[in-house]
């Protein structure tokens, strides 16, 4: 998709008629079990929702943005998602309802919209949005990129010794059983393992398979997820980058929120099923329960580790001062940066670690399978 506003008729349209939201209904709402699982691609939603904001804030209204958006989309299924939003818009539904109708946008979405259309604040909340997808795109990608170079490091070196293990060592050890002598405790270590590999490859494969497959069947289940969580956070340097990029997507879905003025028991009901991190999941609800029983939200996050002391005394000041939405997106702000640099830094050094523990691991295996060689040549074995 790409919009060219030079295409559109700068008229000033009233946008959809906005519906009031029932209170009832949204209490009914926030009791619902609230799936985040979608099939429409974060990159999408990022670039649908800065798309749509634009020609919103440029004068279009709604039924006509969707118009431009669905004639500059060219995959079929896109084309068709987006027909349909338009049609039930045209039919009566407000935009948020929709969406909602889809299945395939998160009731984070859909909340934050109908809070916007409310409040007349749809184009700064589809902004909002916009940027939301584009942080979470961007911190997959640098992720992404940070691990993907050491990761095939790692796997090269795992392959690279299963094929000395299997077919070089062999090659030596058939020399060696020529001499007759016994071999130097290197070499025979060496070669217990080369045995060890050629017998019980497939096994190993089997055993590899069935831990894949046992993670894959149990991440969801809650004993897994906190297991996991619980190491991943003890691990150095990737615990606290693990942290930060969960309390980012807390910091930024609150100030999205609480900015559109949403109340905030509403908004950590919300995020609490948004964010798919056990420690943070089970935090906010224990804060949720809390702020229902008079608590601040500052003395009911403190309570827990997984957020920072310096984050709950700003967001301390921030109820004093009523600007949570400042402060949470400072916090963002401040978390995203710091992400990024550890990443960077976290790349850098472990591309020089993992090449000199693959070096070392090759040159093990050289090594002794020559020692025998040259103690022959000096006549010492």
């Amino acid at each position: 998709m790409g919009i060219n506003l030079k295409n559109i008729n700068q008229q000033k349209t009233s946008t959809t008629p906005k519906k009031g939201v029932d209170k009832t209904s949204i209490l009914q709402f926030l009791n619902q079990d609230i799936s985040f699982n979608s099939s429409y691609p974060d990159k999408k939603k990022e670039q649908f929702y800065a798309e749509i904001s634009l020609l919103l804030s440029a004068g279009t209204d709604i039924k006509t943005a969707l118009e431009l958006i669905v004639d500059e989309t060219e995959k079929k299924n896109d084309k068709k998602l987006l027909e349909g939003i338009k049609d039930d818009i045209i039919n009566g539904l407000s935009f948020s309802e929709a969406l909602q109708k889809t299945g395939k946008f998160t009731e984070y979405e859909y909340y934050s919209l109908k809070v916007g259309e409310e409040t007349s604040r749809v184009d700064v909340v589809l902004s909002d949005l916009a940027l939301f997808f584009k942080q979470k795109v961007e911190q997959k990608r640098k992720l992404s990129s940070t691990l993907t170079y050491p990761i095939v490091l790692l796997f090269s070196a795992f392959g690279m010794v299963i094929f000395l293990l299997k077919f070089l060592v062999p090659l030596f050890q058939d020399i060696f059983k020529s001499f007759n002598k016994e071999l130097p405790a290197v070499t025979q270590f060496v070669i217990d393992a080369s045995d060890v590999v050629s017998d019980y490859i497939l096994l190993i494969f089997l055993i590899v398979l069935g831990i894949a497959a046992f993670i894959f069947f149990n991440k969801k289940k809650v004993w897994f997820r906190q297991l996991m969580a619980t190491i991943i956070l003890k691990i150095p340097v990737v615990g606290d980058m693990a942290q930060k990029i969960y309390l980012t997507r807390f910091c930024h879905a609150m100030n999205l929120l609480i900015s559109a003025r949403n109340p905030l028991l509403n908004s950590i009901q919300l995020v609490k099923k948004m964010i798919d991190f056990y420690p943070i999941q089970t935090a906010l609800e224990k804060v949720e329960d809390d702020i229902m029983h008079g608590k601040s939200l500052h003395e009911s996050m403190r309570a827990f580790s997984i957020f920072p002391k310096k984050m709950t005394s700003l967001i301390k000041v921030a109820e004093e001062i009523n600007k949570l939405d400042t402060i949470f997106q400072s916090l963002d702000e401040q978390y995203s940066k710091e992400l990024e640099y550890q990443s960077e830094i976290f790349g850098k050094l472990m591309e020089p670690f993992i090449i000199l523990f693959i070096s070392f691991i090759v040159g093990f295996i050289v090594v002794a399978m020559y020692i025998p060689m040259m103690e022959i040549n000096t006549g010492l074995f």
